[in-house]
């Protein structure tokens, strides 16, 4: 997807309501770096936030495929990413936005799609934690391998409300 943007280094934010409750979109140079549940912490890498842009193109786009995404109308987003992590993170995010809407995967599953063994499933767990990029990259759809609700960034009730939306939506 090609967004128009103003310069390659700007940095802005916007918020969005969700069921999930309110979300931060922070941006830099035309691509999405991250999503942040309230109540907000340090952004993204802790790398300044700048000015508060509703109608930044990307963010604009980004509020328009969540509000599609919560309202059972978008199962997958198409939006310039720029995640701020390491290659191994990286490799692992990229295997997250493999996991198909309404599906989910155990962090071993996730460690042997990556061509590593169950042994790497605390990597990809510590991982999968520090997607700074929530819903867009899908790791509420990592589970445990008994598959129960395991840890989560935004907290246990959101990740149960994110899976149950998906399920609603395929029935």
């Amino acid at each position: 997807m090609s967004l128009p943007t103003t310069t390659t280094t700007e940095r802005c934010w916007t918020e969005v309501d969700s069921p999930v409750g309110p979300l931060r979109l922070t941006s830099r140079g035309g691509a999405l770096t991250g999503i942040q549940f309230h109540p907000y912490g340090a952004s993204p890498a802790g790398e300044p936030l700048g000015e508060r842009v509703d109608d930044a193109p990307v963010l604009a786009e980004a509020v328009r495929q969540l509000r599609a995404y919560f309202d059972r109308d978008l199962e997958h987003f198409d939006l310039p990413l720029s995640p701020t992590g390491t290659e191994f993170q990286h490799r692992v995010w990229a295997q997250l936005r493999r996991i198909g809407y309404g599906e989910t995967a155990s962090y071993g599953e996730v460690a042997r799609a990556l061509g590593l063994t169950n042994a790497a499933s605390r990597a990809v767990g510590l991982a999968n934690g520090r997607n700074p990029i929530p819903i867009v990259v899908p790791c509420h759809r990592v589970i445990g391998a008994d598959g129960t609700l395991t840890g989560y960034a935004g907290g246990l009730e959101r990740k149960r409300v994110l899976l149950d939306l998906e399920q609603r939506a395929l029935f």
